[in-house]
């Protein structure tokens, strides 16, 4: 799905429903210009189309809840406790509502540093306390099982599927930043790979014997299908049947694919790979910190997650082995 273009959409679409309404105060249209103007910027800074599309949906779901109400001097903690209320009472998850109200916090600093307003009264309200669940992460074993012998029947590109895992699991890639690459981003001279991710940061990763193996058996292939479909400018490294660029929902039914015909659990997707290669990397005593550059993370808070995932699996193989733990 391009989240972009649904994006764009539901812009187009919510403009139609505004032309056709009835007039509306100078306040209203402020707010509601105001609104544009944030998710404007975000496109501007390349956020990601999944932020995007998550703001536009949860920031337009508040302009209703507004009912004709805006003026953001009137706009309180108060009446944004009562939205989320008003999302509770539609039925939506906690993880949901929470989303919402980061998604209003977000707009409010950029209100403040646009010198709209001085106060951020979503910063007032607190967040909904969600549980703290922890990713099941396919173990070592479990993910050498993926690579041994040729790729399942299930492969529609064999050549391409297995550069995939060797890539998300290998370099613990997004599965935007792996759709993302392309062929010139390569530096097989130096081992690396430029990697473009989150507010058009962009980093170097090294890669393996595994993966020099794999690229070296899926380029032929590549080229010869670009030739077939008459598409040799393509820039993208992975690209589907057709010779376009692949999209981030096509990798995560190919990785679901692949996982349950090894014998994973139907729940691994491309994060999961990328959570089994920093919780790998620490159990094989790697440095928090350059797991961290590896990854990506802005927050050594946000690598220390998998400090929590070893842990949990130190606890498990204790209690199944240990003689007192019985």
């Amino acid at each position: 799905m391009d989240f972009r273009k649904l994006a764009r959409e539901q812009e187009r679409e919510a403009e139609q429903a505004d032309d056709a309404a009835e007039p509306k105060s100078e306040a209203k249209m402020k707010v509601e210009r105001d609104v544009e103007d944030f998710l404007r910027s975000l496109r501007e800074k390349n956020a990601s189309p999944n932020t995007i599309l998550a703001y536009t949906k949860d920031l337009r779901n508040f302009l209703q809840y507004l009912e004709g109400q805006q003026n953001w001097a009137a706009i309180d903690h108060v009446r944004i406790r009562g939205f989320l209320s008003h999302l509770y009472e539609r039925g939506l998850s906690k993880t949901s509502v929470a989303r919402s109200l980061a998604s209003l916090r977000s707009l409010y600093r950029w209100l403040a540093r646009e010198g709209v307003v001085e106060q951020n009264p979503a910063s007032l309200v607190s967040t909904p306390r969600l549980p703290k669940k922890l990713p099941r992460v396919p173990t070592i074993e479990e993910m050498n099982s993926v690579f041994e012998g040729a790729m399942p029947e299930e492969a529609a590109f064999p050549e391409r599927e297995r550069l995939m895992f060797e890539l998300l699991y290998g370099c613990g890639i997004r599965n935007s930043e792996l759709i993302g690459i392309n062929l010139d981003d390569i530096r097989s001279a130096n081992g690396i790979i430029l990697i473009r991710g989150k507010g058009m940061k962009q980093r170097y990763v090294p890669y393996g014997d595994a993966v020099k193996a794999a690229l070296a058996v899926y380029l032929p292939s590549r080229e010869k299908l670009l030739a077939a479909r008459r598409k040799k400018g393509t820039k993208a490294l992975l690209v589907n049947l057709r010779g376009g660029r692949m999209t981030t929902r096509s990798v995560g039914r190919i990785v679901k694919q692949i996982a349950v015909a090894r014998g994973l659990s139907p729940d691994v997707h491309p994060h999961t790979l990328r959570h089994a290669f920093g919780t790998h990397m620490l159990e094989e005593g790697a440095d928090l910190r350059a797991i961290q550059e590896l990854l990506g993370h802005e927050r050594l808070s946000t690598t220390q997650r998998y400090t929590q995932l070893t842990m949990k699996h130190v606890l498990e193989v204790y209690d199944k082995t240990h003689p007192r733990a019985k």
